[in-house]
């Protein structure tokens, strides 16, 4: 999230040891997945392409010192071991797994200004290579040799599956409501980024309320996180967001924008928004109308004020750790969800 926000100069130094950090994280996920094969070398070596921000590696590290009994004291490179890079690289293979997963479901071809590795190669070898990055990620869990690792990632992994199959079964059901949006999105995102935020506390050795903390922090970040790219479908451009968009309305998934407009709007708009949707998978342009009456019910600032108020439970969700530039760190990271416009 580096290049997403603005670092205060007192957080500098932190921010270097950060990126030193994900380094360390990189070169544990590029050695979990060599291969001797050429073929799965070449498709490995393109999916990490596919790592951006490295949020949820970055939360690790981050956590992982913010949640030290001696976190006023201490540094990522003081507090922050092997065991943190591992975990980081473990929660970034599974996240890479969704993401190849996703466009594969969404017929997306661009991912980080790129072609998808459906598009290169086809979804069988998209589909293999999604799994095969989660039997990795399992696998190097599992050489921590700590059961509680593997427990947290496999239960994170299972909820955010969980989360994919009941966004799936709601796929053009334009009556979906709020509470079930947000089911899903606290199971297919969110699950990950509070995981990642637990291992890395629970990896320093963190007391259980400053464990919990974290795990509140992630939960309403990946929240925020969400309904901001949810947002970004909408309203963003390909070239500036990395990757396909448009593809909720595409695929007939009902976000919150959406869900906010269809509960708002009279009768007339209402059937009018709804011919646009049903038109749209054939005829694209008719996506343009379905945002452009979003803004008759004020349903994107709804949407967006939303994601502000999940930031501030983040954030006050952290309040209780002991002050850190690891811990203010993490507050700036949480600002920056909502300001990001890829």
């Amino acid at each position: 999230m580096k290049d997403a926000m603005e670092i205060p100069t007192e957080l500098a130094q932190l921010a270097d040891s950060l990126a030193a950090g994900l380094v360390r994280v990189s070169s544990v996920f590029e050695g979990a997945l060599s291969s001797e094969y050429p073929p799965v070398r070449r498709l490995c070596t393109h999916v990490e392409r596919y790592r951006g921000k490295m949020l949820r590696p970055s939360l690790v590290l981050l956590c992982g010192a913010a949640a030290h009994p001696r976190a006023s004291e201490s540094s990522i490179e003081t507090v922050c071991t092997g065991m943190h890079d591992v975990l980081g690289a473990v929660v970034e293979m599974v996240h890479m797994a969704t993401l190849v997963h996703d466009d594969v479901l969404d017929e997306a071809d661009v991912r980080r200004r790129g072609a998808t590795v459906n598009r290169l190669h086809g979804n069988e070898a998209a589909v293999m290579l999604g799994d095969y990055l989660i039997a990795s990620s399992f696998k190097l869990c599992a050489s921590l040799d700590d059961p509680r690792f593997t427990r947290a990632v496999g239960r994170a992994s299972a909820v955010l599956c969980e989360g994919e199959l009941l966004q799936l079964h709601h796929r053009e059901d334009y009556s979906l409501d709020e509470p079930t949006y947000f089911e899903i999105l606290d199971r297919k995102t969110a699950s990950l980024i509070s995981c990642a935020c637990e291992v890395g506390a629970v990896a320093s050795g963190a007391s259980a309320a400053d464990v919990e903390a974290c795990i509140r922090y992630g939960r309403n970040l990946g929240l925020a996180f969400q309904i901001q790219d949810d947002i970004l479908d909408l309203t963003g451009r390909e070239e500036t967001v990395g990757k396909s968009v448009g593809k909720d309305i595409e695929k007939g998934k009902a976000t919150l924008p959406l869900i906010h407009h269809l509960a708002r709007a009279d009768e007339t708009l209402r059937a009018t928004t709804l011919l646009a949707l049903a038109d749209a998978p054939r005829d694209p342009a008719r996506a343009a109308t379905v945002v452009e009456s979003l803004k008759s019910t004020d349903s994107l600032s709804y949407s967006r004020g939303v994601a502000r108020d999940l930031v501030g439970a983040a954030r006050a969700a952290i309040s209780t750790l002991k002050p850190s530039p690891a811990a203010a760190m993490l507050t700036a990271m949480a600002d920056a969800v909502i300001s990001r416009d890829h």
